[in-house]
C-alpha cells in the first residue's frame, strides 16, 4: 500500500464512518473503483494486511469522536460510577450510561459471533453496491415513518425538546428496551454498505427523537463499539500483517482522525435544520451505478 492509498483511505474513513453512508460499504467500492484491486481482495480475506490497516483508522475515528463529546463522556462516566455507588438512576446523565450500555450489547456480541464470517462473505463490490443501496431505501423509510402519527403521539407522551422548529422527545425519556432496539439495529452495519450511524440514526427517529439527538446518541453509541472493536483487531497491526505498512496506517490514521473530527462537527450541525434525505439519495445512486459497474 502506497501512502497516497493511504491518504485516500484514511480521509474516507474518517467521513465515511459518521456520515450515514458507510464505511465499510465505501472501503471496497472506492478502492474497486480506483482499480486497486489488491485492496479489494484483501477486504474479505479472511487475515490481510489492509484489515489491520483498517483497525488502525477505526481507533482514530473514536478517538476523534472521543475528543469531540469529552463533556458528555465526562458527565457519563461520573454518573455511571455513581450509579454503581447509590444503584440508583436520579439524573439523565445517570440514564444515559445505562441506555449506552443496554445499546452496546447486541452489537457487541453479535459482532464478535459474525463480523468474520459476514466480511469475508459480503465484503465485495457487488454485494455492497447492494448493501449500500438498501441503505438508501432505509433511511428514505425512516424518514417517512418519522412523519407518521404513531410516532407524533409518542413524542407527545413524552417530555419534548425542539430545535429549528422539529419537536422530538427527550433523549433521556428512552425506556431500556428502546435502547436494546436501537443497539440490535447496529448489526445490521456488519454487512458492507449499511451505515451504522444511518440505521441507528432511524431506529432513534421512530422512537420519536429528532435528528439532533438522534445522531447525538448514534456517535456516543459509536464510540465504544468502534473503540472495542478496534482495539481487539489492534495486535494484527504489530503482528505479521503489520509488516510494510506501519507508517502507512500512522499516517492513514491522522487524516482519518481529522477527517472524522471536522465530520462530526459539521454533522452535529447539519442535523439541527436538515434531514436524512440527501444521505439517502446519494447511496441510491452511488450503490445503483456500483450494482451496474460490478454485476
Amino acid at each position: 500500500m502506497s501512502y497516497f492509498q493511504a491518504i485516500v483511505i484514511g480521509l474516507l474513513q474518517g467521513v465515511t464512518e459518521l456520515f450515514p453512508i458507510s464505511s465499510l460499504g465505501h472501503s471496497v467500492l472506492v478502492p474497486a473503483w480506483l482499480g486497486w484491486d489488491h485492496l479489494v481482495t484483501a477486504q474479505s480475506a479472511s487475515e490481510s494486511f489492509y484489515l489491520a490497516f483498517v483497525v488502525a483508522l477505526h481507533v482514530a475515528t473514536a478517538v476523534a469522536l472521543l475528543v469531540y463529546f469529552r463533556e458528555d463522556w465526562v458527565r457519563i462516566i461520573k454518573a455511571f460510577l455513581h450509579t454503581i455507588r447509590t444503584r440508583r438512576l436520579e439524573t439523565p446523565d445517570e440514564r444515559m450510561a445505562w441506555l449506552l450500555i443496554v445499546a452496546t450489547i447486541p452489537a457487541g456480541i453479535t459482532g464478535l459471533a459474525l463480523e468474520h464470517s459476514l466480511r469475508t462473505l459480503f465484503a465485495k463490490p457487488l454485494a455492497a453496491g447492494i448493501f449500500l443501496t438498501a441503505n438508501g431505501g432505509l433511511l428514505f423509510v425512516g424518514e417517512r415513518f418519522r412523519r407518521r402519527a404513531a410516532v407524533r403521539k409518542l413524542i407527545a407522551e413524552h417530555p419534548t425538546v425542539q430545535s429549528e422548529g422539529e419537536v422530538g422527545r427527550r433523549l433521556d425519556t428512552l425506556e431500556f428496551k428502546e435502547a436494546g432496539t436501537i443497539g440490535v439495529a447496529q448489526i445490521g452495519a456488519l454487512f458492507a454498505g449499511v451505515s451504522r450511524s444511518g440505521i441507528t440514526m432511524v431506529a432513534g427517529l421512530v422512537r420519536g427523537l429528532d435528528h439532533e439527538d438522534a445522531a447525538r446518541f448514534s456517535f456516543l453509541l459509536a464510540t465504544p463499539i468502534i473503540f472495542a472493536a478496534g482495539f481487539y483487531k489492534l495486535p494484527d497491526l504489530a503482528g505479521h500483517l503489520g509488516d510494510g505498512i506501519r507508517g502507512q496506517a500512522l499516517v492513514g490514521s491522522i487524516f482519518a482522525g481529522l477527517a472524522a473530527y471536522a465530520s462530526v462537527r459539521f454533522l452535529m450541525r447539519f442535523f439541527e435544520s436538515h434531514n436524512l434525505t440527501p444521505f439517502a439519495i446519494y447511496c441510491l445512486a452511488f450503490g445503483a451505478i456500483s450494482i451496474i459497474r460490478f454485476a
